[in-house]
């Protein structure tokens, strides 16, 4: 009887997951190279299959999509980004790892709209670089349809056990420099930090010295928790850097403390290209057309993704939105390919290589079986100015829609577009004709 009952639950548990067949489209699946007239085969949240006509079979219950003379990829990945109103670290100092992003995030923020509308399927919402260390990075999937989240919860990307995932934000150069407690300088910057990790290592020794004695362990501080946490390799460290000498001290501390870190900005990156790539830290690049706002960034290149390619460092794009809009994400890796990057690893800066980045390679960042069932569908090539994303996918659902009104005021702005509350007018329907 158990294994009827069980039989049963299989078989509804598949019937209630539809499969759809995406054909006739050119599938980009960055993992490999592009297949003409392709078919793409996703069963409720994962992909199950994709090749050429010839290679893959159409389950005869799929819904057939026809996707003539279109495009699809993966859903581009963010390594970067500030939707949500963030808020992390405060004033009483400058480095409090503590702190987790996830508990300041305004997941009805319209800018969650705007990421969808430009084929942005998951980020790392990041507090900003005003500290040296500013709190813990949440990893999201924008995995909603008509309306947005309801609550953080609903987006978090988990591990098997339900933890939510997400990194560590460190800084350094003249944005967490400020009046004491905050550093004056460079030196006082590095100094500051090596200081709080050496307190942590010595923190988590003491705890298994405890353990293993069988005394009472130390209070638990949870700032010196997330910094272990990143020295065990357990959350990834994202860097805000900006200057060659900046850049150099992270991968000094890194090296100190062995945590993995993953350099962000680098506009110096072109000067010490191949101190990265012997150091075998990624980047990701944020590629901006009017370089300004703060000095260390005057130096800033557009040929810096293609001269770190050439030497071998894995690099990803980020839009740091609000400061690149998330709907021209494509624009960054165009401008990357016209200053000599690959159009393939330009391609995989916006999918595989941010996905890498963040420890989710295995889930997300290419079209391959087994992955979640993240794409975009676009009505021309991916680095044309032209071309627009159509529909944004997440784990096999439709998330945008350009065809729906209410989805393409997101896309091509206009009144409403920035609104995270519709207008109420609580009489309007009934006195519309009085004075």
């Amino acid at each position: 009887m158990a294994l009827f009952v069980c039989l049963i639950t299989t078989l509804s548990t598949n019937a209630a997951e539809p499969t759809r067949a995406f054909v006739g489209a050119t599938l980009i699946p960055i993992e490999g190279k592009p297949i003409a007239q392709g078919v793409l085969i996703v069963t409720g949240t994962k992909i199950q299959a994709l090749g050429d006509r010839d290679s893959v079979t159409i389950p005869t219950d799929a819904e057939i999509v026809d996707c003539t003379g279109k495009v699809i990829m993966p859903g581009l990945v963010c390594t970067h980004s500030h939707i949500g109103g963030v808020g992390a670290a405060d004033g009483s100092g400058p480095i409090q790892p503590g702190v987790r992003v996830s508990d300041s995030i305004n997941v009805r923020d319209s800018g969650f709209k705007r990421a969808v509308a430009g084929g942005l399927t998951t980020l790392n919402i990041m507090p900003g670089s005003g500290h040296l260390i500013s709190g813990q990075t949440v990893y999201v999937k924008l995995r909603f349809s008509e309306d947005l989240p309801r609550t953080i919860d609903d987006i978090m990307i988990r591990d098997s056990e339900g933890t939510s995932l997400g990194g560590l934000k460190m800084a350094n150069g003249t944005n967490p420099q400020g009046d004491p407690p905050f550093p004056g300088t460079r030196g006082r910057s590095a100094f500051l930090v090596r200081e709080q990790y050496i307190k942590a290592r010595e923190y988590h020794a003491q705890k298994i010295r405890a353990e293993e004695e069988g005394s009472d362990t130390p209070p638990v501080n949870l700032h010196f928790e997330a910094l272990v946490e990143a020295m065990q390799g357990k959350r990834i460290v994202h860097h805000h850097t900006h200057r060659h000498d900046d850049i150099m001290t992270v991968i000094r501390l890194s090296r100190e403390f062995g945590f993995s870190v993953v350099l962000h900005h680098v506009s110096e990156g072109w000067r010490v290209a191949e101190e990265i790539a012997t150091a075998k830290v990624p980047c990701s690049v944020i590629l901006v057309d009017s370089p300004g706002g703060k000095l260390e960034a005057r130096y800033l290149q557009l040929d810096t993704p293609g001269i770190l390619e050439k030497n071998g460092v894995k690099v990803a794009f980020h839009t740091d939105d609000y400061i690149t809009d998330s709907r021209i994400f494509f624009r960054m890796a165009a401008m990357g390919v016209r200053a000599g990057m690959s159009r393939e690893k330009a391609l995989e800066g916006l999918t595989l290589a941010g996905a890498e980045m963040l420890g989710l390679e295995k889930r997300v960042g290419s079209l391959k079986a087994g992955k979640d069932a993240d794409f975009i569908l676009l009505d021309g090539d991916p680095l044309s100015v032209y071309t627009k994303v159509e529909e944004t996918w997440v784990e096999g659902q439709r998330v945008f829609d350009r065809r729906n009104p209410s989805d393409r005021i997101y896309a091509v702005g206009g009144y409403g577009a920035g609104h995270d509350q519709k207008p109420y007018f609580c009489c309007y329907g009934r006195n519309q004709g009085a004075n």
